[in-house]
């Protein structure tokens, strides 16, 4: 893959996976305002969805643990341990790492999930800025030390230093690069359990309107598209400086030395802002199975089983597959409650059949869910279809199976009493979230105020740092990018604090 396959492929892709959340999340979820979990429950009873539940935990504790690894990689680094970059840990001292990060991740996933969603929202702009300020202060490094380019001094520079040594067309390890469909198609179905798989109808379910889905936009272009642009340019500096492989580096690495301590804080905070509510929600699903069992400690035990998974490396360095193959397992079930949804009352076919015959299992549900399945693995097992291909025609076939098994199955009967949807409910529900939302007093709130702009003033500190690094390249480069890797880490503590401050004093005030 070139520059080009980057910059427009993940463009397309990731417009695609918002129109997603836009025309096939949304409208289901505003119009039901209902979870996913309980919405499959009324379409195909309850033995479908523990089904379900159970494997949307069981990967939700293997994402977890990646994230995990995540953070290991760079709490690592202080205690002198290498990069593990192989499938199995290589030094005991990083599972000790593993198990120590692991054990806060857990604890705090237990007891103070509310505050740390709370921090989490301090956390996201800072990180992103984070992201940004590393590949502007470390381009002019890159250029420096490519033959050709010496130094970026307008978009064609850029863009050669960027077909030279950053997306090159070439792997590390010699495999086959991903081309510009690939790229496309990856940015797509990188979150397709969410929007395409309809499990972000647990949060649009509480939107005004279906459009609130092109919120989504801010996550895809803001985190799936500049920041992945800036990993890459982060990624090819480190390996350029540090005369090493990038199949040798891991985000820790990487980030120390675009960043200095503020990127092993970064990397701390992106794996533990991911692993905890991803972790509460392996805990949620497998609660759904398990009722008699306490939150704290179904958490508990999904914590101990994901932290193990962590200890191995392999999660994080096979991420690009895992993500390909976690979408693609639980994406049959958007695909038959988007046909039970939508098409159903069009065909003539009786929505939630199953809930009026009191079914416990739905057999065309998961006759439909288990052809999809392995189609896609012949598909991708035999070549015929790469795997981040697979999403279009294994959602079509699941749509096209289910609807067939279903009308054979008792879906063309027509019941006394129809199920259908509670607009009304809905109208209630929006009524009482106007009702809820309460305006901001009148009155100026010194604290609020002041803490808000000291958290802006530090965030433009730090990008304003790195664009002063940037601009003054050349004999003073070296002097200027260590200074800057130095107290980066400053204004960064300052917009914490301020930035906490703001956050909790704004949700007591509203």
């Amino acid at each position: 893959m070139n520059a080009f396959d980057i910059f427009v492929g993940l463009l397309i892709g990731n417009a695609m996976a918002v129109l997603t959340w836009v025309f096939v999340c949304a409208p289901i979820a505003v119009r039901t305002r209902l979870t996913l979990y309980w919405y499959l429950r009324k379409i195909a009873g309850p033995i479908a969805t523990t089904v379900y539940n159970i494997l949307n935990a069981v990967l939700f504790c293997i994402l977890a643990g990646c994230m995990i690894t995540v953070s290991a990689s760079a709490v690592r680094i202080p205690f002198g341990i290498g990069a593990q970059t192989n499938w199995y840990p290589e030094d005991f001292r990083f599972v000790l790492v593993v198990i120590g990060v692991g054990a806060v991740v857990v604890t705090l996933a237990i007891w103070g999930f509310k505050k740390l969603a709370q921090f989490a929202s301090v956390c996201s702009p800072w990180l992103l800025l984070m992201f940004l300020s590393g590949a502007i202060a470390m381009l002019p490094g890159l250029a420096a030390n490519t033959v050709g380019v010496g130094q970026i001094r307008n978009f064609q520079d850029f863009w050669t230093l960027a077909n030279k040594m950053i997306w090159t067309g070439t792997t590390p390890n010699g495999s086959q690069p991903m081309s510009f469909w690939q790229v496309a198609a990856f940015a797509w179905i990188c979150n397709l359990a969410m929007h395409g798989g309809l499990s972000d109808m647990a949060l649009l379910r509480y939107a005004r309107k279906a459009s609130y889905g092109l919120y989504s936009a801010f996550g895809m272009f803001l985190g799936h598209y500049l920041a992945w642009i800036c990993a890459g340019i982060m990624g090819a500096a480190t390996a350029v400086i540090m005369k090493t492989s990038i199949s040798n580096l891991d985000a820790g690495g990487v980030a120390t030395q675009a960043l200095g301590m503020a990127g092993a804080v970064a990397v701390v905070i992106a794996g533990w802002t991911t692993s905890n509510p991803t972790l509460y929600r392996a805990g949620l699903a497998f609660q759904a199975v398990t009722p008699g069992w306490p939150r704290w400690m179904v958490t508990l035990l999904a914590g101990i089983a994901t932290t193990a998974i962590a200890c191995f490396p392999f999660v994080f360095t096979k991420l690009l597959s895992f993500v390909g193959y976690y979408g693609l397992l639980l994406m049959p079930v958007g695909a038959i409650v988007f046909a039970e949804h939508w098409i159903f009352p069009k065909i003539g076919l009786t929505q939630y059949w199953v809930s009026h015959k009191k079914l416990m299992v739905s057999w065309p549900a998961m006759l439909s869910w288990a052809i999809a399945i392995a189609t896609a693995i012949i598909l991708e097992q035999t070549g015929t279809l790469h795997l981040f291909f697979l999403f279009v025609p294994v959602w079509l076939l699941t749509v096209v199976l289910y609807i067939l098994f279903a009308s054979m199955a008792g879906a063309k009967e027509k019941f006394p009493i129809q199920d259908q949807e509670q607009t009304s409910g809905d109208v209630t529900l929006e009524s009482k979230v106007a009702t809820d939302e309460k305006q901001p007093g009148s009155g100026k709130n010194f604290v609020l105020w002041t803490s808000g702009i000291v958290a802006v003033a530090s965030l433009l500190t730090c990008l304003a740092m790195s664009i002063w690094v940037y601009v003054t390249a050349g004999s003073q480069y070296d002097q200027n990018f260590a200074t800057f890797k130095n107290i980066l880490i400053w204004p960064s503590l300052v917009y914490f604090v301020t930035g906490t401050i703001w956050t909790v004093k704004r949700n007591k005030s509203e």
